[in-house]
């Protein structure tokens, strides 16, 4: 708690520093210590973005960015802006600041944190970005430009990756700043998301303010679209956001051609990236082939998508099962699957339906382009996986809009209270959730509170794991553990391996002499073949 404290002490000033540089370049988002920040963040993320592609992002680029931010924040004295605040909401900020860096500093408990966050900052700090990774490791291959974020910061000013945390204490600001106390009563919610680099948190706070923003009154079409685009390209599932901003510029503002070119370039980059890690355009879809020969292998793609419509029914149905379904079927099932997840699926249609109903009554323009928009994200969710983590976003636009007027600061404050009473309750004595919602199969990985978390945030330690060679390729797998969070590179899970084998092909280095060169895939040899089987019989043993 006390390290995580620490690392936001040093980072917001940097953000606030290098946010400065980007306004005099771009212009203000908009006014105020959150605004700089925001800006910041956009502005090391995209720059870190380019620079993986060449280099690591390790010690030296971390200190060759923080230097400059930190030599503004003092060179412009950007710290006088704290005096604005008053003491209240300087006493308020602190406090809840504390329950903050309180929530962080528990053990990570999101299972991606070990399968996907970790090991993709892994990579990022030793080698970059790496050309076709998603056939080492398919779900690599989306490397997240929130992870590029927390990977810059990740080697001396925030090594336990509590990024997130540091992120809702800029939330906060934004909040007292722009006295929309509203945002109060997101933040428990969002609590929960603070022990990891989750990409959930940033889209879903900065998705507010951007609607905030724009229902304040903000006509800054240019960043508000590059800055929409940016939640985009940090989570896909997003694209209401910048779908929003965009009518919203084109119908109300009738903004010109120009006012989305950083966007628009923002939007190019983020295709390039997954070009370069996944062979197309938009991870993990396998659209606009352009034949690119690090492109991961068709069966893979077909496991994947498979893969995918499961977990739009929690896993609950085979993939035989659910090709069976009539149309009644599929519709029926996802409302009715088993546990919690039913009642999410039911209540996020519904509130969709009380939502329209509500847009067709007030007749507005702003309200009715945002219904478009997030119909739009629900007809592209329901689609490909329709997952309740790739539309909760929704609930809380829905509550924004409903209530923005609403919750004035006593209000908000009575709901942030009870809230981070009852989630901080949950993360401290996760039996009860255990207890009260089995089917939320997260509350069973939630570790309780340790005293030592007061002065270092908790963190796991495994490293226990076997190396392998098949082909060219010399590999580590975690030892009896589903997941590479701690395991040296290159590293691949062990369900992917058995993807691999089944269609019988393996990942291989381009050049075995230099890693950064990337992975391709290809058919398995004979000898290959019986290396692989060792591999698989290892792991089937290990595990049993």
């Amino acid at each position: 708690m006390i390290l995580i404290l620490f690392s936001s002490i040093f980072i917001i000033p940097v953000l606030m520093g290098l946010g400065t540089i980007m306004e005099k370049i771009f212009g203000i988002l908009f006014c105020g210590i959150s605004g700089k920040i925001l800006l910041g963040i956009m502005g090391v993320s995209l720059t870190w973005t380019v620079t993986s592609f060449f280099i690591p992002l390790n010690i030296y680029v971390e200190i060759t960015t923080v230097l400059p931010g930190l030599f503004y924040f003092f060179k412009e004295k950007l710290y006088l802006e704290f005096y604005r605040l008053t003491k209240k909401e300087i006493t308020l900020g602190v406090i809840i600041s504390v329950i903050i860096l309180l929530s962080g500093s528990y053990y990570p408990y999101i299972l991606d944190h070990f399968g996907y966050y970790v090991p993709t900052i892994k990579w990022l700090t030793e080698y970059g970005l790496i050309k076709g990774i998603s056939n080492l490791d398919f779900i690599l291959g989306q490397m997240s430009v929130w992870h590029i974020f927390q990977a810059g910061f990740s080697n001396f000013s925030d090594p336990f990756l509590r990024i997130n945390s540091i992120l809702l204490i800029v939330y906060t600001l934004y909040s007292m700043e722009r006295k929309n106390w509203i945002h109060l009563c997101f933040l428990p919610i969002l609590l929960l998301f603070s022990q990891s680099p989750s990409p959930d948190l940033p889209v879903i706070a900065f998705s507010l303010i951007i609607l905030n923003e724009i229902l304040s009154g903000n006509k800054n079409t240019s960043l508000l679209f590059a800055f929409s685009v940016f939640v985009f390209i940090i989570k896909p599932t997003m694209i209401w956001v910048p779908i929003f901003v965009f009518l919203n510029g084109i119908i109300i503002l009738k903004s010109g051609f120009k006012k989305f070119l950083f966007g628009s370039s923002i939007l190019f980059l983020f295709f390039i990236k997954n070009i370069w890690t996944f062979g197309y355009p938009i991870f993990p879809v396998a659209i606009i082939d352009l034949d690119f020969n690090w492109k991961p292998n068709p069966e893979v793609l077909k496991i994947s998508s498979q893969y995918a419509i499961m977990k739009t029914y929690d896993m609950q149905y085979s993939y035989e099962e659910i090709q069976r379904f009539s149309t009644f079927d599929h519709i029926k099932n996802w409302f009715f699957l088993k546990g919690i997840k039913s009642v999410i699926n039911i209540l996020f249609i519904l509130s969709l339906l009380i939502f329209s109903v509500f847009t067709w009554i007030k007749k507005r323009k702003l309200i009715t382009l945002i219904c478009i928009s997030l119909l739009i994200k629900t007809i592209f969710v329901l689609a490909f996986s329709a997952q309740y983590r790739f539309f909760i976003d929704v609930f809380f636009v829905i509550f924004l809009v409903f209530f923005h007027q609403y919750f004035d600061k006593r209000k908000s404050l009575i709901v942030f209270s009870g809230l981070s009473l009852l989630f901080i309750s949950i993360l401290s004595f996760p039996s009860f959730i255990q207890q009260s919602i089995p089917s939320f199969r997260l509350g069973s990985f939630m570790a309780g509170f340790k005293k030592e978390q007061l002065y270092q945030p908790s963190t796991y330690q495994y490293h226990q794991f076997n190396s392998f060679k098949v082909g060219n390729l010399n590999f580590n797998v975690s030892k009896n553990y589903p997941y590479n969070f701690d395991t040296p590179l290159p590293a691949i899970s062990g369900s992917y391996i058995f993807d691999d084998v089944k269609a019988q092909i393996f990942p291989q280095f381009i050049d075995k002499n230099d890693i950064r060169k990337g992975f391709i895939w290809k058919k398995m040899t004979p000898e290959e073949k019986k290396e692989a089987t060792t591999v698989i019989n290892n792991i089937e043993n290990v595990d049993k």
